[in-house]
């Protein structure tokens, strides 16, 4: 038997993926309603669920690209709140929205949220952050595990006490440790995996409520 070449079997697997991708009814639904993603529908679970947006006025979005997260938060707290997104990678401009490009991992990407921020407290922290993949589970995993570390660190100096924390995580190897760092800080913790998440993936988002004083 003749086995396809590794670009014919690359190909396969793409096309695959576009075809699922297209017929995703989230996916239908986000360009319906004007979502850069079908990631928009996450947050709206997590929010009405856990009533992350019932008082917030001042948002910070981690790993905000495409920006359906920030487009949320801007339709759901109006023009008055104060929204900062930061990505690696550039973000279309979105009215109401300070973006910022940068690397949240490093100092310098810190300091430009801070700055954005000024001294105020903020209300909510949402990261979406995943790791660029490698391929080896065991480091994808760690880093998925350490961006999950860095928003809480980052929602432990910022948050007002009250504030709220939403940090999306991956169950495996670090996630029992994660999960038990953000209760240590929050007066509860939910593990959830929206609707929108793909059955298949090992997503979730855990949800800190009440950051202790």
């Amino acid at each position: 038997m003749t086995r396809p070449a590794p670009k014919a079997k690359k190909n396969k697997v793409v096309k695959a993926w576009m075809d699922a991708h297209v017929s995703d009814p989230w996916v239908k639904e986000a360009l319906r309603r004007g979502y850069r993603s079908r990631a928009a529908f996450k947050l709206i679970e997590l929010a009405e669920r856990d009533r992350l947006l019932t008082a917030a006025t001042r948002v910070v979005d981690l790993g905000a690209v495409p920006g359906s997260w920030s487009q949320v938060l801007r339709e759901r707290l109006g023009p008055t709140a104060t929204i900062v997104a930061i990505d690696l990678l550039p973000m279309d401009p979105l009215a109401g929205v300070k973006v910022i490009q940068a690397d949240f991992r490093e100092d310098s990407g810190l300091t430009a949220v801070n700055e954005a921020l000024g001294d105020g407290k903020v209300d909510l922290v949402v990261s979406d952050m995943s790791p660029n993949l490698s391929g080896v589970d065991a480091v994808d995993q760690a880093r998925a595990v350490h961006l999950g570390e860095l928003a809480l660190d980052f929602a432990k100096t910022r948050l007002q006490p009250g504030g709220d924390l939403v940090v999306k995580a991956f169950q495996g190897e670090g996630f029992a440790e994660l999960r038990r760092a953000v209760e240590a800080h929050f007066s509860k913790v939910y593990v959830r995996k929206p609707k929108a998440s793909r059955d298949r993936s090992r997503e979730v988002y855990l949800v800190g409520k009440a950051l202790k004083s």
